[in-house]
């Protein structure tokens, strides 16, 4: 069957915030108008789609902000979206406006709600954005890379005072059910430990003993971090004291790691991601998440895609396992 001419589509950021949100709106605006396809932003995600808060998006509107962090459409999480009258509001919505398909970008909770309007009818594309870097189905997803180098950032003035004052320094980082934020962040900046939700440690012989060994051969101040999915930062710091007496401060960066420009990866990214999803909705495609699988950017239907299973790169743990001495 011939699938049908795509003339208006909308596109949306749902839940938690990831650089390169916008370049994704940016992607997806200056796409669909190189094909005479119109656009309407939809802000404050699945709400604004419910309410009918949205405005009308061309190519000059989306002109500067692929630098910008945040979402220019800003983002709320909706639980109305998770009833059967708010869903059926939102479907109504895209039938009364005209909406031929609907791009949304977010995580798993704005894919569950993609899924749950294509089977309203409405075509639905998902693009992964998350700092977490949690979307089983996907070998990146965008804001990722903007926030493990943020946490950097800050972990490296965090080490030239606890070097000064010979302290240790927990670091609190996002992660709330995955640690691939934290994995990356303890790796790149030489952590003497890192704890994450997915892996059990033996605390006395991975954190103690490593700080031990470390001051034995020298090191006189150290790093360690922690997913917050994995627990308390201030229970970590407390025990090391406890058993080393070392000076330990905690730091939890928060929300500071959702912000900032962009990475040229995060960028690239997006307007790769956005790109596809037009292209996936223009051959006619719905329920549907766009991935990068084996450095190839495609697309998976979106209930296969959550069933998957995502773990840790164990190449990379095993590495910042080994070198943290």
């Amino acid at each position: 069957m011939e699938s049908k001419a795509i003339r208006r589509i909308g596109v949306l950021t749902s839940g938690g915030d990831a650089p390169g949100m916008n370049a994704v709106i940016r992607a997806v605006v200056r796409t669909a108008s190189a094909n005479n396809i119109s656009v309407l932003g939809v802000r404050r995600g699945y709400s604004g789609l419910i309410n009918g808060d949205i405005i009308e998006m061309a190519a000059r509107s989306v002109d500067g902000i692929i630098r910008k962090g945040g979402t220019m459409l800003y983002t709320a999480r909706c639980p109305e979206m998770m009833t059967e009258e708010g869903l059926q509001k939102a479907a109504d919505t895209c039938k009364y406006l005209g909406i031929d398909g609907l791009i949304c970008c977010g995580g798993d909770g704005t894919f569950r709600g993609a899924q749950a309007l294509s089977r309203k009818g409405v075509p639905c594309i998902g693009v992964p954005g998350t700092i977490d870097n949690d979307i089983v189905c996907s070998d990146y997803t965008i804001g990722f890379d903007t926030a493990c180098n943020t946490a950097v950032e800050c972990i490296d003035r965090l080490r030239d005072t606890m070097q000064s004052h010979e302290r240790c320094s927990v670091v609190e980082v996002m992660g709330r059910r995955a640690g691939h934020l934290a994995l990356n962040v303890g790796c790149a900046v030489g952590a003497t430990a890192t704890l994450l939700p997915e892996r059990e440690i033996d605390f006395e012989t991975d954190v103690i003993e490593k700080m031990r060994m470390g001051r034995i051969k020298g090191r006189n101040h150290h790093i360690v971090i922690v997913a917050e999915g994995y627990g308390s930062a201030q229970s970590v710091a407390d025990r090391i004291h406890e058993s080393t007496g070392v000076d330990t401060r905690v730091t939890i960066l928060g929300h500071i790691q959702r912000g900032g420009s962009p990475t040229s990866q995060d960028r690239i990214m997006a307007t790769r991601m956005g790109y596809a999803a037009v292209r996936a909705l223009m051959d006619g495609k719905t329920n549907r998440v766009i991935v990068l699988e084996d450095h190839r950017i495609t697309d998976l239907d979106i209930e296969e895609g959550l069933s998957r299973k995502k773990d840790l790169n164990q190449d990379l743990f095993e590495a910042q396992q080994a070198v943290a001495i």
